[in-house]
């Protein structure tokens, strides 16, 4: 089996049951550019994304069956150019649980601001934004539809959306 050399981008939420189902599905369906995987820092592995989330993604007519949510591992952690985060909280439990991971690790609201395009690889342009040293403001959060009806659900993947499409370019070379 020939290794996948594409950089791996992270999508890290709570329990790998929203947001960032969302946005890796997202991203995985504009490019196949890059490996896609999400996760979480409170996950119960194996569970199937629920209804809301998949009523939700299909707004954008987008659908994964194959989904089950996964705990974030020392292996993505390892294995990943950047770990786009949701929540500030998020980029704490990185710090806290996966240091080694601290450096490539950002809210998707900081990534879209500083994240520059340009030749250098993905890894090394994340590098030079120094995140193991920023502060994270709360208003860099994506809010968590958990327990919201169906329309919380639609409203966040609409967010995501939009911010997928802003990403995409930056995390090209």
């Amino acid at each position: 089996m020939t290794a996948d050399l594409r950089p791996h981008i992270v999508m890290l939420c709570t329990g790998n049951a929203a947001r960032s189902v969302m946005g890796a599905l997202m991203l995985r369906d504009r490019s196949d550019e890059f490996r896609v995987t999400g996760a979480g820092t409170h996950a119960i592995e194996g569970l199937p994304m629920s209804l809301r989330v998949r009523g939700a993604l299909l707004t954008h007519d987008l659908e994964d069956r194959r989904h089950l949510s996964h705990q974030l591992s020392d292996d993505d952690v390892a294995s990943a150019a950047v770990i786009v985060a949701f929540a500030p909280e998020h980029v704490a439990y990185v710090r806290r649980q996966h240091p080694t991971g601290a450096a490539k690790t950002a809210t998707v609201h900081r990534l879209i601001a500083e994240l520059s395009n340009g030749a250098d690889a993905l890894a090394d342009r994340v590098n030079a934004l120094d995140l193991a040293n920023i502060d994270v403001d709360p208003s860099e959060e994506v809010l968590d539809p958990a327990g919201g009806d169906e329309a919380v659900f639609i409203a966040c993947a609409n967010e995501i959306n939009v911010m997928i499409d802003q990403l995409l370019p930056l995390l090209r070379t």
